[in-house]
């Protein structure tokens, strides 16, 4: 058998005629060069390749690579077939390493990097249109893209009109194809150009580069930000520090029941982006770089397979579970990390203090399922089905990290205050709990703050299964003292364990997943997100005329406002002002039974009570005291919407008469 000649693989990168970089490859066998090509690629011109992976550089070989040997050869027993596969997976590869540039060490600016990201998503996509749909899909496909760009380009009528001929050319079954292709390669550019924004961030952020003043507001980060305040309002750090951790932002996430990317297509292109991100990092090994490649082109495969269209309506249920998934995926760790980089801005900028986890910088609350104003699918069924579904999803969240943090506080020093706890806890535990996958049998004295989180755990499941008993049966058998009703009761036990390993001289053990933890707790509760209920004005001055002409002074409609308004304030201090026997129409008794939910159900489940169509202070008194009929222990505050120009320009005396 002959010696195995060497392969060696050399990546040179050229400039094509339209001025956009690209990549050639060149294989040697020996000493030699049996061959090499490179290819041009520009916004107008697609590659038309044959093989998935392939690319659009050339290559010929007349060996085996460097990573064989004889004795593989041997077992193997066939030269023909190993060499052919080494000849494919190295083209594999050299396609891989030429789209990437990670072997031409070069400086490459982000506009390059954007037309990488989109030349290697749209190459892998016409591989797999190929693979699915044949030669002529893809030609059609690609003769479309490029007549499209040359009109764009020049605007030349006779390109529209070729453009224009393939297109009736289709029959219905390839036309959907292709209308569909084209959709998909949309979402690969905008993906493409998301990595790049990320990309080009990252470089900022090494260079500490925030000085483009047209970039300055959306590129700078916390810490740029907090030295303007210092440096341009002549602020001091310490002023800077007591308004940050005094204020609170409050980010809502807003109803929108046609939302027209799938959660499927969120996730896929999430995955998508994560693979375009680990693809070009600088560390990533040869078999990592193929793997990454392989699952990329199996997500645009799935995204491409997938419909990109809700045949059912979604419920408002789908829709809290939609929205619930940016918490799983993003917002949840997001928070802490977010907190970190603040805590890193103030010390660099001579605060060595970190922000108070009991003063949340950001809160977060929600319209799904509580946005009734003209959807008639939001009930008050579905606001109490949301509720228990937050409290569920919160709940789940704390416990899929407290043993975490049970395995982290390892430490048996603590001050008396816990030792005392700790103490009665152990006493009062005697049972092994075969239902937890760790810390399942007692835990001993010695590890104090287990024992204290132990607790914790215990309630947090207690917690999560009531929730899960009310929303699937309406009741539960667990009684509330045991589990979690209020972050009060929750937040106790763990600023137990802070203080105590600051006392013991343990801040920084504190300072690290115990803090995010507490953080976390301040920021979203038991109930995750606050549900604001919103209303249409109309529907509580229907409620209470048919209380007033139920009681026999007339109808509320027809009244003033100035009587309306004087009314509705001596009515507050008065007896219950209808029972049972009040006639209610379906409208009725829904705006009354969503009062009903908001009593029954926890306070921390819900913000604002926001009214839309507002007209003026008597819509506001309205709600007040339908608060107070139905019985709601710590009425919401109310946020009357003016949304009428003529509403708008009265509402400055309007909102001055509700506070006068």
């Amino acid at each position: 058998m002959p010696p195995i000649p060497l392969i060696t693989l050399s990546l040179s990168s050229k400039t094509s005629a339209d001025g956009y970089g690209a990549d050639g490859v060149a294989v040697a066998a020996g000493s030699s060069a049996n061959g090499g090509s490179t290819t041009g690629r520009g916004t107008s011109k697609l590659g038309r390749k044959r093989k998935r992976g392939g690319s659009d550089f050339g290559s010929t070989t007349s060996g085996l690579p460097a990573f064989g040997s004889v004795e593989f050869v041997e077992m193997m027993g066939n030269w023909a077939n190993i060499a052919t596969m080494a000849a494919r997976n190295l083209e594999k590869m050299a396609s891989i390493d030429a789209q990437l540039r990670l072997l031409a060490p070069r400086k490459v600016s982000a506009d390059d990097k954007l037309v990488e990201y989109d030349a290697l998503l749209l190459d892998r996509f016409l591989d797999i249109l190929q693979d699915l749909h044949g030669e002529d899909i893809r030609e059609t496909v690609q003769d479309c893209y490029e007549l499209s760009a040359e009109y764009e380009g020049k605007h030349d009528p006779q390109k529209l009109e070729e453009l224009g001929k393939v297109i009736t050319s289709l029959d219905p079954g390839d036309s959907i194809v292709v209308t569909k292709s084209f959709s998909h390669m949309l979402n690969l550019a905008n993906l493409a150009e998301e990595v790049q924004i990320a990309y080009r961030r990252r470089i900022k952020l090494k260079k500490g580069d925030f000085t483009e003043e047209n970039s300055a507001t959306t590129e700078s980060d916390i810490e740029e930000t907090l030295k303007r305040l210092v440096m341009q309002l002549k602020k001091s750090p310490e002023e800077v520090f007591d308004a940050l951790k005094n204020q609170t932002v409050d980010l809502v996430l807003t109803a929108h029941p046609t939302q027209s990317v799938r959660r499927s297509l969120l996730q896929k292109h999430a995955r998508i982006r994560n693979c375009l991100t680990q693809l070009y990092a600088k560390d990533i090994t040869p078999d990592d770089k193929q793997e990454l490649d392989e699952a990329l082109q199996r997500e645009i495969q799935a995204a491409f397979r997938t419909d990109e269209i809700r045949r059912t309506p979604p419920t408002p249920q789908d829709e809290m579970r939609a929205g619930m998934s940016y918490f799983h995926e993003t917002i949840w760790k997001g928070v802490p990390k977010f907190l970190r980089r603040v805590d890193t801005a103030l010390k660099n900028l001579g605060i060595n203090e970190c922000v108070p986890y009991n003063a949340p910088l950001i809160q977060f609350s929600s319209w799904m399922g509580g946005d009734r104003d003209g959807n008639p699918r939001v009930t008050p069924e579905v606001t109490r089905d949301v509720c228990l579904l937050a409290r569920l999803m919160a709940a789940n969240l704390y416990f899929s990290q407290i043993e975490d943090l049970m395995f982290e506080l390892s430490m048996w020093r603590c001050n008396d205050e816990l030792r005392v706890r700790a103490d009665e806890l152990h006493r009062s535990s005697r049972k092994d709990a075969k239902h937890y996958i760790e810390f399942w049998k007692q835990i001993p004295p010695s590890e104090p703050y287990r024992v204290i989180l132990g607790d914790v755990r215990d309630k947090l499941y207690n917690t999560r299964e009531r929730s899960r008993q009310l929303l699937a049966n309406g009741i539960s058998d667990i009684p509330e003292k045991a589990a979690f009703t209020n972050v009060e009761q929750f937040l106790e036990p763990l600023e137990l364990c802070y203080r105590s390993l600051c006392a013991c001289g343990d801040r920084p053990i504190a300072d690290g997943s115990l803090l995010d933890f507490l953080r976390q707790v301040s920021t979203f509760g038991l109930s995750l997100v606050r549900l604001d209920i919103r209303q249409e004005s109309d529907r509580h001055t229907d409620v209470l005329d048919s209380i007033t002409k139920h009681l026999g002074i007339g109808s509320y409609r027809e009244w003033s406002e100035e009587w309306a308004g004087r009314l509705l304030s001596e009515l507050r201090g008065k007896r219950p002002l209808f029972g049972s026997d009040l006639p209610k129409t379906e409208e009725i008794a829904d705006v009354l039974d969503t009062f009903h939910v908001i009593a029954e159900l926890p306070p921390d489940n819900f913000g604002a009570y926001i009214i839309s169509m507002a007209t003026a202070p008597s819509d506001v008194l309205a709600v007040e005291l339908l608060q107070r009929e139905c019985h709601v222990k710590q009425p919401l505050r109310v946020v009357p919407l003016f949304e009428k120009l003529s509403d708008l320009e009265a509402a400055p005396a309007a909102v001055s008469r509700l506070f006068s």
